[in-house]
């Protein structure tokens, strides 16, 4: 850290303290050279994961958004609502992971539904339902058809 009063890099930290919300720390600094004290803060950097939507715009990642969603998929069925946050859990690192922050909803989807077809195949079948935008009941029933092909 750069003293502000003569230039020296060299210091030592005096006292830190986290800030009331925990997203700073506040740092008392003594520059080796003069002596003098000065204060710097910390924060983390955050970048905000983006979902590409079909019609190319982006908007945000909303985990709250995507756990609405799955829960709507799981309602009456035997799926706790943790299984359901690791899901959201998996897909925001999947996310996090990337080094552009974004990825397209249809891989988000893609995703989410691999999950749920592991976890519970009529939730799978609901979220697809209302994923895929079944056109008539003829694509629904071939997607209940090559789920219970991949059961035998």
């Amino acid at each position: 850290m750069k003293c502000p009063f003569c230039g020296h890099l060299g210091d030592k930290v005096v006292d830190s303290r986290e800030g009331k919300e925990g997203g700073v720390i506040r740092r008392r600094r003594e520059c080796l050279q003069c002596g003098r004290r000065f204060t710097s803060y910390e924060r983390i950097d955050e970048i905000p994961c983006m979902v590409v939507k079909k019609d190319g715009t982006r908007e945000r990642f909303e985990r709250q958004k995507l756990i609405v969603g799955l829960l709507k998929a799981c309602e009456k069925r035997p799926v706790s609502v943790a299984a359901v946050e690791s899901i959201a859990d998996h897909v925001e690192a999947m996310l996090q992971d990337r080094p552009e922050k974004e990825m397209a909803a249809s891989e988000i989807g893609a995703l989410v539904m691999a999950e749920l077809k592991k976890l519970d195949e009529v939730a799978y079948v609901r979220f697809a339902s209302v994923y895929r935008h079944f056109r008539d009941i003829g694509e629904f029933m071939d997607e209940l058809k090559d789920l219970l092909k991949a059961k035998e």
